[in-house]
């Protein structure tokens, strides 16, 4: 238990610390370069729908998405190791 704590501790920080030492930096994805790549064919598009909550700033929205995977990989494991260890027991 205390193994699995001090790995989930180290990503965690492997996730953070980065938005400390790079903070000017910009982490930019797809949907910036989508959204460029658009404008450019037609610049009277318009989206069909408007965010809920729009995060303050592009790391926070980065950060959010990774955790949103992490959490969704953590799933999907547990679900194997327990579908494995049932197929063991009987």
């Amino acid at each position: 238990m205390k193994k699995n704590l001090l790995l989930l501790a180290i990503v965690v920080l492997l996730a953070i610390v980065p938005l400390f030492i790079q903070k000017g930096a910009e982490f930019g994805g797809a949907d910036g370069e989508a959204e460029a790549a658009i404008g450019e064919i037609d610049a009277s598009y318009e989206p069909w729908f408007e965010s809920l909550w729009e995060p303050p700033s592009g790391e926070i929205e980065s950060l959010l998405f990774a955790l949103q995977a992490a959490i969704g990989a953590g799933f999907i494991g547990y679900f194997i190791g327990l579908m494995r260890g049932k197929h063991k027991e009987g």
